[in-house]
């Protein structure tokens, strides 16, 4: 019998419910309903023995990820890079870094993962480059056709005063004024996340013209997909007109202004457009299984899902923009309300046809337990396993590593912590979150040999690791496994949805079929995020006679297979729990006596028609 989740999650009395109705037809394209893996390769696995990982290592446990479930894995940068912000800054597009490996070892994890039915995903960071890349050397000395492929202005002209100033107000995602003056050029240039990271000039039709090119490369040596990186910083204003002020408290820091004419420019969009027809041309022309493309950008919901396609439905643009509202809109201090809220808003605006997606966590922000709490890890693994759409999930929160928040200032590196200092470098760092993963009890936790990793490793890491998470009876693993498992269910690629805050610290939803008469399978999650005991009666969330238990987080008092009170049924603290009645694979069984009755009330409900999962 297969361990199933359900998984509910006890918070704020909300009677409105929200159903989302199943597909008409099933989609089977790889992409729609996958497990997305982000691997940090630094801190992933080191075969060279110099303290950083390595695109071999990716290749040395491509294993685990299948065992694990895993469906793609998106890598964050290995091309050539001064690596002054770890890859984000690219001195060549078409090489990767010798830190990571070759060209070679590239195409070589490529194969590999197709022979496993694996698809590899590569970060595309086109709003800058290095500023030891070629093109830049080259715009910098004046040199055609470089001289405008970057942005430049030649600052305000101050009396008295050899240098002119800065051209206006716009700073820095990373702190302080976002240009940069060149000797060389007798300019200045925009950068604006690090100084050695200068923005590329998108209103020039060749800068395009070389990203075509590069993703064409990357296609043909073998990848599946391109995480775009930044997209929104893309286009600035071509009056440079300062930004209004949004904060004057610090005159330096990225909140000073408000980010009118930096951010979210709508030529942005067209341009992502152009590259999604690039992408659809070669797949049309080799044959090859779809390849996707993923944006990124912390920004509005309204702005986030026109990454999806023009206003009029026209142009195509991302197959999907990365989801952040688990990120970003909810936290350990959210009740069930703010869960139902943010879940139900973000499918309430999803596009008609497209795929949404959940992003759980990455490189750029702390980890699951130390942002929503370590007694909420289970919790939140299984409601990103059992949402509708595409999951993603950072590396090592299948077995629930935290941030390393007690790193010292010496050991940090990442230029978003050291450009405000050693007092405030631990609230802005993210080098907590990006620490070495923790594969056994081992020296280093098994990631490396040397005697110096490039961030230290977590240092309780003998207290949970995986070969230890593997070995116990019970594990966050094991949790994160088997929601994967229960995910393949067709109720959770092609149900129905409809969630309810059933008090004020549970939260629940339920994933259904009920188009076909013979098909009454359905699952139900619980979530308590709180430490409080409550009972819930699951009928307030969908008709149901006694249930079973499919999945239990390692804080739950119930067991596999277990028959519960769907009337009564008691939450512990932090219990998240999976229930349901799966009739597909039940026949003949004691499971096939389940019986299923279809509410036609909806509580007051909203129903969303046709909505693609």
């Amino acid at each position: 019998m297969f361990r199933w989740n359900i998984w509910f999650i006890v918070s704020t009395v909300c009677m409105v419910t929200l159903e989302i109705k199943a597909q008409d037809s099933p989609d089977t394209e790889w992409w729609k309903t996958a497990v997305l893996y982000q691997i940090y390769p630094r801190s992933f696995y080191d075969t060279d023995g110099n303290g950083v990982g390595d695109i071999r290592g990716v290749t040395a446990k491509l294993q685990y990820l299948k065992r694990t479930g895993i469906d793609a894995t998106w890598l964050s940068p290995i091309f050539k890079s001064p690596q002054r912000d770890f890859g984000y800054d690219v001195s060549d597009f078409l090489e990767v870094d010798p830190l990571f490996g070759t060209n070679h070892d590239l195409e070589e994890l490529f194969a590999e993962a197709r022979k496993l039915g694996l698809k590899i995903v590569l970060d595309f960071v086109p709003n800058h480059s290095s500023n030891e890349h070629w093109w830049f050397k080259q715009s910098e000395l004046g040199v055609e056709p470089y001289r405008d492929y970057y942005v430049w202005h030649p600052g305000k002209p101050v009396p008295e005063q050899a240098r002119p100033a800065v051209p206006n107000n716009w700073n820095s995602v990373f702190y302080g004024s976002a240009w940069e003056w060149s000797e060389v050029r007798q300019e200045y240039y925009l950068h604006q996340f690090e100084v050695g990271q200068p923005d590329l000039n998108y209103r020039n039709p060749k800068v395009i013209e070389e990203f075509d090119n590069i993703l064409r490369f990357w296609m043909e040596r073998g990848a599946s997909g391109f995480r775009v990186d930044a997209i929104n910083h893309m286009f600035e204003d071509d009056q440079f007109r300062d930004e209004p002020i949004n904060d004057p408290s610090d005159p330096l820091s990225y909140g000073y202004t408000n980010h009118i004419y930096t951010n979210n420019l709508l030529e942005t969009y067209d341009v992502i457009g152009h590259w999604r027809t690039v992408i659809d041309e070669f797949v049309e022309q080799t044959g090859s299984d779809t390849i996707i493309m993923l944006t990124e950008a912390y920004t509005s919901m309204d702005m986030v899902l026109r990454f999806y396609q023009s206003d009029d439905g026209s142009e195509q643009r991302a197959h999907f923009p990365f989801n952040f509202v688990l990120l970003g809109e909810l936290n350990g201090n959210s009740n069930a309300r703010d869960f139902k809220y943010v879940i139900d808003r973000w499918l309430e605006n999803l596009p008609r046809g497209k795929v949404t997606n959940w992003v759980l966590g990455n490189h750029d922000q702390p980890r699951v337990g130390s942002r929503y709490g370590e007694e909420r890890i289970d919790a939140m693994n299984i409601l990103l396993m059992t949402l509708p759409g595409v999951a993603v999930t950072y590396n090592g929160e299948e077995i629930g590593m935290v941030d390393y928040r007690d790193m010292s200032w010496e050991d940090s590196l990442d230029p978003q912590g050291c450009n405000v200092g050693p007092e405030e470098y631990k609230w802005k760092s993210r080098d907590p979150q990006r620490t070495p993963f923790q594969w056994d009890d081992t020296y280093n936790a098994g990631f490396s040999v040397s005697n110096k990793t490039w961030l230290p490793v977590y240092p309780y890491y003998r207290q949970n690791n995986l070969r230890k998470q593997l070995e116990s009876d019970w594990s966050h693993y094991h949790v994160y496994t088997e929601a994967i498992k229960l995910r393949r269910h067709r109720v959770f690629r092609e149900g129905s949805f409809r969630s309810k805050a059933l008090n004020e610290h549970v939260f629940g939803f339920v994933r259904y079929l009920r188009d076909e008469p013979t098909d009454s399978s359905y699952f139900v999650v619980i979530i308590n995020l709180s430490d409080e005991m409550s009972e819930i009666d699951l009928h307030d969330l969908y008709e149901t006679v006694d249930a079973r238990v499919y999945l239990v987080g390692t804080e739950s008092r119930y067991k596999i297979n277990q028959s519960v009170n769907s009337s009564r049924l008691l939450i512990g603290p932090y219990e998240s729990i999976i229930l349901g009645n799966d009739v597909s694979s039940s026949k003949g069984t004691v499971m096939g006596s389940l019986k299923l009755i279809v509410a036609s009330l909806l509580l007051g409900g909203i129903v969303i028609k046709n909505i693609y999962l």
